[in-house]
């Protein structure tokens, strides 16, 4: 059997495994990416973009392929937790963000750019096997003209859920499967009397107002009405009991459904137009966290790492997020920049904010559930909510931006360990975004300092840490220097106008162990 070398196997081509093959081929490192299925589905298993990830496209650039235009994202105005609203127009600095762009156009953008940076993308090929050992892993695949083995210095399994790399690494993944729930998802037509022209949801007759994009709960389960844009309308449904067995799923089963729920028969068509056009249906769920993201030269990323509810549209908030925070790392290690320990930190990171979204989905779903005592809770938390301090709390625990890594810095600024905030500079090119200078996924170092001290700092590290000097373009910058690691997670940061020479050692300390030793 043929065998050929390559620096990185990632055995899954959806949105995560695609994301992190861009990653890797920026900093220079070649992946292979292993794809069962001979091209890409259309499903949709995602409507839109939650949180943090979307100011992460926004800073490769990729928002704007996104949405057609060079607007930068805006926060969302409201959102919900629980199938509570949550108003954000209260929160100051506003953390939630929005992207209402299908997944399979998430997935066609991201191939499209994995193939301009020349990453090798084999549909129809499937793993079938893998052995590690010091120097490298050994991957098995059948491919359409038969089997051959790749041999490269790691494995990343971005194959989902089910993923066939955790369970040959025998990695557990434990946690609660649940059989007790059935929803249903589809996109409709619905009567254009039905349709509110100030709001955009639904008057039922015999019913009431149901706003759009709410998850509308009542005693006998959840209706969501969702009018996307250039898009035929969604409903989804969700009714608590045993399923047992059920025929395909059709738009009259759904239109039956919500007559359940609503008490009221809302008259659903189906879906006009070019597809593809959703029609779902899921039994249960399962919440499950791999026992270890790491095993030696073998890691986990995305569903293969973890799964959860997906209620309030967490999961390519996560998954993206794991394959930007591992790319790099990664790419370092296989250029051996760095001692390989670095991937340790990739776990690290990234558990716990799997866990926190483990935590607040499970959370979600006993809100949504039926019962007198669960009304009796909703009421207490829309109380909780009406709060800013509250409404704050939940929108950046939503959005993932209440994430601080560790960064181990003996003096920290308050952004060490955070996501970098976005700011408007004057640079000796003009005036940029910070967004503008993230594009490439280098390390970037900030300096806004009166004297370019830190920027002199790094010039050990010119090989790989792209250094800025500017200006704020706006007041009340809040910091005058910051080294950014490619997730654009801030590694080291200075309030002083002059850093003296404790936190410019703190910021050489920070450039070696996160990039290597200078050169």
């Amino acid at each position: 059997m043929s065998v050929t070398s390559t620096d990185v196997v990632i055995a899954g081509g959806g949105p995560n495994g695609l994301m992190l093959a861009c990653e890797l081929s920026l900093a220079g490192v070649r992946p292979v990416v292993l794809e069962r299925l001979p091209g890409r589905t259309g499903e949709n298993r995602a409507n839109g973009l939650v949180g943090q990830v979307v100011r992460m496209l926004d800073r490769r650039g990729l928002h704007e392929r996104l949405t057609g235009g060079a607007e930068p994202p805006r926060p969302a105005p409201s959102f919900v937790f629980g199938a509570l609203p949550l108003d954000l127009g209260q929160v100051d600095d506003n953390p939630l963000y929005l992207l209402p762009i299908p997944q399979h156009r998430v997935e066609e953008v991201l191939e499209e750019r994995a193939r301009e940076l020349g990453v090798d993308l084999r549909r129809g090929h499937t793993l079938t096997g893998l052995a590690q050992d010091e120097d490298a892993v050994t991957v098995d695949v059948e491919g359409p003209a038969g089997p051959y083995r790749l041999r490269a210095g790691y494995l990343v399994g971005a194959d989902g859920g089910h993923s066939l790399t955790r369970k040959l690494r025998g990695i557990g993944f434990p946690g609660v499967t649940r059989d007790d729930m059935v929803s249903r998802t589809a996109h409709v037509t619905v009567p254009a009397e039905l349709a509110d022209p100030v709001t955009g949801g639904l008057n039922v007759p015999g019913y009431g107002h149901i706003p759009p994009f709410m998850h509308h709960r009542t005693e006998n389960g959840l209706f969501v009405y969702a009018p996307f844009p250039s898009r035929p309308p969604l409903v989804s449904t969700a009714e608590w009991g045993a399923a047992g067995d059920l025929p395909p799923l059709t738009v009259e089963e759904v239109r039956e459904s919500a007559r359940r729920v609503l008490g009221v028969d809302v008259p659903l068509g189906p879906p006009e137009g070019e597809g593809p056009h959703l029609l779902r249906r899921l039994t249960g769920g399962n919440t499950r966290l791999a026992e270890r993201f790491r095993d030696g030269r073998v890691l986990l990323a995305g569903d293969a790492a973890h799964v959860h509810s997906a209620i309030g549209g967490p999961g390519l908030n996560l998954g993206l997020q794991d394959a930007v925070n591992l790319g790099w790392k990664l790419a370092a290690v296989v250029q051996a920049r760095v001692p390989a320990t670095l991937l340790d930190s990739y776990e690290a990171e990234r558990r716990p904010a799997a866990e926190r979204v483990v935590m607040h989905t499970q959370a979600q779903s006993a809100l949504i559930a039926p019962g007198r005592e669960v009304t009796a809770l909703r009421e207490l938390f829309s109380e909780l909510l009406g709060d800013r301090r509250n409404a704050r709390h939940v929108a950046e625990m939503i959005a993932g931006a209440d994430v601080r890594y560790p960064m181990d810095v003996a003096a920290a600024h308050p952004l060490v360990g955070r996501w970098a905030p976005d700011l408007s500079l004057d640079t000796d090119a003009g005036p940029a975004r910070l967004a503008d200078l993230t594009r490439d996924a280098r390390p970037l170092l900030l300096d806004l300092t009166m004297d370019a001290s830190a920027a002199k700092e790094a010039s050990g590290w010119d090989d790989r840490v792209r250094a800025v000097t500017a200006r704020a373009g706006d007041p009340g910058a809040p910091a005058t220097a910051l080294l950014l690691r490619p997730d654009c997670y801030v590694a080291w940061a200075s309030a002083s106008p002059r850093p003296d020479e404790a936190e410019l050692a703190e910021l050489r300390a920070a450039l070696a162990r996160w990039f290597g030793a200078a050169s």
